[in-house]
């Protein structure tokens, strides 16, 4: 089976195909006219041929040409009557308009014409009602029924809207309902009118009178001259339990169609006037569609659906009971479509499938037609099956084109829907425009539309970059409409895409384009700023984005534009300049690209100091206490951490304001301790984290009465300042702390200790007192009282002090010196009686000097050591050993020291001596090398000689064996033989006494590199690997003289052996002095050394390093080559000349070397 072809929408399309009719504009199926106005039934359609229109009304054809008062529009269907002069009654009825050409036929919905209608009011005599107060009442209206229904409001004879409340209410039908009457419903113009929308006119119903009475004031005669019939006696007027006035009785029913409004409304009398409340039995209301009108006495729910029906109460309460009602609905529907028929295009042999589905309560009849004839009245065709909402059409034929309709109906309406099947063959073609390029952002879906048309469908095949086929799979979903699908894409699925359609008749290609592009990203986002007013709030925005996508930067405040002046928008920040309150809000940085945005908010806080407290206020005044009070001011989004309060002293310090107390940041007033003798005025500062306010205004003048002191001068003291005296002192009051006038201070002393009594002497306006006259350094006992004209001031206390010193009287006695050892002394004494101190014993000093060391007569400086307290005892480090000291003590007060004791003298021990004063290494040569030295500084004793060690260090700075030598004092130098060349030595010296080695002093230095000898060189000639290589080398040589031998005594004369015969022993030429080769034997070049010898510096060959001698290695006698050599040298020369240029050395002579010659 397959899929209907969608048709297409695109109108150059549509032109050059066959199309049966489709309705494209019809008038509502309910259409009521204003009979003052022409009828218009709408009635358009298209097609190809375009299509023919024809009427139907009430069933039978309507000749609309026969008819003057009718037009038919040219080129469409659309009616036009004109009714002026006419009844229009005669228009009212079904009209259903008809679409034809030879592809088929297409009809309208039954539209029902009928004209608008505004009756009048009925005639009626409306009685006066009177009514009992606090009783219930109904003012019914009853307007005329209207085509459409009027629109209900009450008014009085001025068109003033009656006012409605919970206690009165208008319903749907329109009638007023009073919960319980009071006398100010008493009026006589209740008057309801109905508007009547088509035609705006209104109509209005005869005045209703309402009397209210109050039945407790009323007498009988009044009472008699009401007609018992107009009287609303009911219940009492007092208060009465809720009841409902509609609906009636416990339950009712609600009937009401999906998709519209349900309105139920429930009005209750009662006295107090009830409170209604709703809910659903087993079930939620639905807050989304649900509202509340009439002071919540109507709940409307829009939209029903099937869901909705159920039980509903409301529930009617006032403090005496309650009340409940249930009302039942139910939700019916209307026929509505589930799935309506949609258009086919199918090729000629395919198969296609009309769907007509619906639902409703009750279920619908569904009906189908073909041309606007019913199918049990079509023709036959075997190709076409209908299956109740289902019409099936097997392979169609060109020429088979139709339009059908489905009717689908219930007892509260119908649908009717048109749906052609247009059999048709053509090609495929791309709808998307070419080489269209798509846009989108990393890691978003693309859509590359390839939108086609063709009958048979075509297939739409897709490829990238013209080469890769592009299937169904991750990252590619194709979908029917050939729309190629990237869920994620990604940079890589950047390129060219071509989509391909086919069918039977043809093919047809488009390339498209996608660019993937980077996302615009906010990298840095603006952060929440607390900024003080007049500052400056800098919100930062960094943004990344793709290279190719222009951006725009957008900065919003609270969601709307920037205000003008102060905002300076930079590429990546919003400046604010000298912020305001005003500013306060939230800041949005957008960045918009034309594919993505993205964006990002921060709230911008405005501080400030404190605004001052306002309204100070003394409340609860006594002499030492009162409570202020005070408003605070605005804390400017900084909230107040605490209150300073400040006063001035008008009295004693004006125009200086002091702290006084703190309270939390939370209060508003302080209960403050107070001094006498003060004139008060306060002022408060608040402190929130921007800072202080500025203070308040000063509060009014608070004066305290005087009294006595509260307190004594502080910081009490009575010192000796010399000889004789004792000096009184003491912190004065401040003129705050005075608490009266005539401040005075008695001051009273005494000898502590004694009988004696206090002595005193009253000063004033002074911080101290010097009592003359006493003894030398005796303790005293003083008080300072203060005292004004109201009294004295509480007890003072006692303070200890002493009168002044004088020097010492006597000197320790009894030295003694303990030498430990050439460093250390230890010194004993007699202390000095208390009374010779003459004050306070701060301690003894220890004068001693070295006089001279025991062979020499060097003196040093005096050096002094201080033992604090009553000492007896002391110790002398850091002596000088070997030394001769002097030692004397004295004793130490407060006022200096006095006499020194006898001279005492000690020696020191001999002692380890110091380090030699240097050490150093002069001429280094290839063995050995020179040492001198000079004497320590301090010999700390006799010197008893030196101590030298040494030892080598080789190149990884490992230390070689250790030798040692000693030396005599009068010794200072050496020279060091059999020493390695090239070789670091390290060497370590130290002085001695009798009592050992003094520090050590090292050094270090090389001695001279041999030249002619390479370091670490390795000597092969003991390995195993060369002793075997040289076996072999002279086995091959013997061999090779032997086959020489042979070969000569078998040849005659040779070119070699004419040379011999030249000379009369060759066994005894000689080399050349000045090239060492021999005679005409030499090589072709003249000046070459032989191969592998080594040629000095100095142009000449060394005969004793000569590689090319056979001596060595016994072969040779006299390091002369013989005849077989030369015959050798002969007929080798080329190979041999190669051989030796290649291999011209410097390094050291090789028994290698001297082999490859001969090879």
């Amino acid at each position: 089976m397959t899929s209907a072809l969608e048709v297409p929408l695109d109108p150059k399309v549509l032109e050059g195909l066959p199309q049966p009719p489709t309705i494209t504009l019809q008038s509502p199926k309910d259409y009521i006219f204003d009979p003052r106005e022409n009828i218009v039934i709408h009635c358009e359609a298209k097609g190809k041929p375009h299509p023919s229109f024809s009427w139907t009304r009430n069933g039978t054809h309507f000749d609309v040409e026969k008819d003057s008062k009718v037009l038919m529009k040219p080129g469409s269907g659309t009616l036009v009557i004109d009714i002026s002069g006419e009844k229009a009654e005669a228009y009212e009825g079904t009209y259903q308009c008809t679409a034809h050409n030879e592809h088929g036929t297409a009809v309208s919905n039954s539209i029902v014409i009928r004209q608008s209608r505004s009756p009048l009011w009925s005639k009626e005599r409306n009685e006066a009602i009177v009514v009992q107060m606090g009783v219930s009442l109904v003012l019914q209206c009853r307007p005329p029924a209207g085509l459409p229904p009027p629109v209900i409001f009450w008014m009085d004879n001025n068109f003033q809207r009656l006012p409605l409340d919970k206690r009165v209410s208008q319903v749907l039908n329109g009638d007023l309902y009073f919960s319980n009457v009071l006398p100010e419903d008493t009026r006589s113009d209740y008057i309801c009118y109905a508007r009547f929308p088509h035609t705006q006119t209104i109509q209005q119903k005869q005045p209703i009178s309402v009397t209210v009475l109050d039945m407790e004031t009323m007498n009988e005669t009044v009472a008699a001259l009401y007609n018992v019939t107009d009287f609303y006696s009911g219940d009492p007027e007092g208060e009465r339990r809720p009841g409902f006035m509609m609906p009636l009785g416990a339950t009712s029913t609600k009937m009401v169609l999906r998709g519209e409004t349900l309105e139920l409304e429930c009005i209750a009398d009662g006295l107090p006037t009830p409170e209604i409340s709703w809910e659903k039995d087993g079930g939620e209301l639905p807050s989304s569609r649900m509202s509340f009108s009439n002071f919540r006495k109507t709940l409307k729910v829009s939209d029903v659906n099937e869901d909705d029906g159920g039980d509903y109460r409301c529930t009617a309460t006032n403090h005496l009971g309650t009340a409940r009602h249930v009302i039942k609905v139910t939700v019916k529907a209307a026929p509505f479509w589930v799935s309506a028929p949609r258009n086919l295009i199918l090729a000629p042999n395919e198969t296609g499938i009309l769907t007509c589905r619906v639902n409703g309560e009750p279920k619908p009849e569904i009906r189908w037609f073909v041309n606007g004839v019913s199918l049990e009245n079509a023709p036959e065709d075997h190709s076409r099956k209908v299956d109740d909402d289902t019409v099936i059409l097997s392979n169609v034929q060109t020429g088979s084109s139709a339009v059908y309709q489905c009717n689908a109906s219930n007892e509260f309406g119908y649908l009717m829907a048109n749906a052609f099947v247009n059999v048709l063959a053509e090609a495929p073609r791309v709808l998307t425009p070419p080489n269209r390029v798509y846009q989108v952002i990393t890691n978003n879906p693309a859509l590359l539309h390839c939108a086609s048309f063709g009958s048979p469908i075509p297939t739409i095949t897709w490829f990238k970059d013209s080469q890769t086929s592009v299937k169904n799979g991750d990252p590619y979903v194709i979908h029917e409409n050939g729309t190629l699908d990237i869920h994620v894409a990604q940079p890589i699925n950047s390129g060219k895409y071509t989509c391909i359609a086919t069918n039977n008749l043809g093919i047809k290609e488009n390339h498209v384009y996608l660019e993937v592009k980077e996302p615009t990203r906010i990298l840095r986002q603006p952060e929440y700023k607390v900024v003080q007013r007049g500052m400056s709030a800098v919100f930062e925005c960094k943004v990344k984005h793709d290279p190719s996508l222009i951006p725009t930067m957008t900065w919003l405040k609270d969601d709307g534009e920037l205000p003008n002046g102060r905002f300076e928008v930079n590429v990546d920040s919003l400046t604010i300049k000298d912020v305001t309150d005003g500013d306060e809000g939230t800041y949005t940085c957008i960045m918009n690209t034309t594919l993505d945005q993205d964006s990002a908010s921060a709230m911008l806080t405005v501080v400030e100091k404190p605004d001052p407290a306002t309204d100070l206020e003394l409340t609860d005044q006594t002499d030492r206490s009162v409570q202020l009070t005070w408003i605070p001011g605005d804390e400017n989004n900084s909230p107040t951490q605490k209150f300073l309060i400040q006063y001035e002293d008008l009295l004693h310090q004006p125009g200086v304001w002091i702290n006084l107390t703190e309270v939390a940041g939370t209060s508003t007033t302080a209960q403050l301790n107070l001094s006498p003798y003060v004139y008060y005025s306060f002022r408060v500062l608040a402190l929130n984290n921007v800072g202080y306010s500025q203070p308040s205004q000063p509060s009014s003048q608070y004066r305290t009465n005087p009294a006595a002191p509260d307190q004594n001068p502080s910081d009490v003291q009575c010192v000796g300042t010399k000889p004789g005296n004792l000096v009184i002192s003491w912190t004065p009051l401040t003129g705050f702390q005075a608490n009266g006038p005539s401040l005075e201070y008695n001051v009273l002393w005494r000898q502590k200790d004694t009988d004696e009594d206090w002595s005193s002497k009253n000063v004033a306006n002074a911080s101290q007192f010097v009592v003359s006259g006493t003894p030398i350094y005796v303790p005293y006992e003083v008080k300072v009282h203060a005292l004004n004209d109201y009294g004295n001031g509480p007890e003072p206390g006692v303070v200890i002090g002493y009168s002044g010193e004088d020097l010492p009287l006597s000197a320790p006695e009894n030295v003694q010196i303990m030498v430990h050892n050439s460093t250390l002394a230890e010194v004993h004494w007699e202390p000095v009686s208390f009374p010779s101190v003459r004050g306070q014993l701060q301690g003894y000093k220890v004068y001693y000097q070295r006089e001279r060391g025991v062979h020499d007569t060097e003196d040093t400086e005096q050096q002094v050591l201080t033992f604090s307290g009553n000492r007896s005892e002391g110790r002398l480090p850091g002596l000088q050993p070997y030394s001769l000291y002097n030692l004397t003590i004295r004793v130490l007060n407060n006022k200096g020291e006095g006499p020194s004791s006898p001279s005492k003298t000690f020696k020191t021990p001999e002692g380890v001596p110091g380090p030699p004063s240097f050490l150093n290494a002069i001429n280094p040569n290839l063995d050995s090398l020179t040492l001198e030295w000079g004497p320590p500084m301090n010999n700390n004793g006799r010197l008893a000689g030196y101590t030298l060690k040494y030892q080598p260090v080789n190149n990884t700075n490992e230390l070689g064996p250790v030798k040692v030598m000693t030396f005599l004092a009068n010794e200072t130098t050496i020279t060091l033989g059999n020493l390695n060349s090239s070789m670091l030595y390290k060497f370590y010296l130290s002085a001695n006494t009798i009592k050992g080695s003094g520090p050590i002093i090292t050094e270090e230095a090389f001695t001279v590199m041999d030249t002619t000898v390479p370091s670490r060189q390795v000597d092969i000639a003991t390995q195993g690997w060369f002793i075997g290589l040289m076996c072999a080398i002279a086995l091959l040589i013997l061999v090779l003289l032997i086959v020489c031998f042979i070969k000569r005594n078998k040849g005659g004369k040779y070119p070699v052996k004419e040379k011999e015969d030249a000379h009369q022993d060759p066994e005894i030429q000689p080399m050349k002095e000045d090239d060492g080769t021999f005679g005409e034997y030499s090589d072709t070049e003249d000046h070459k050394p032989l191969k592998g010898s080594r040629t000095p510096s100095n142009g000449t060959v060394r005969r004793d390093e000569s590689d090319d001698s056979l001596v060595d290695y016994g072969e040779g006698g006299d390091g002369q080559f013989n005849e077989d050599g030369s015959f050798i040298g002969q007929y080798s020369g080329k190979k041999e000349k190669d051989t030796h240029e290649g291999n011209e050395s410097s390094e050291a002579p090789s028994p290698v070397n001297a082999m490859n010659s001969f090879v």
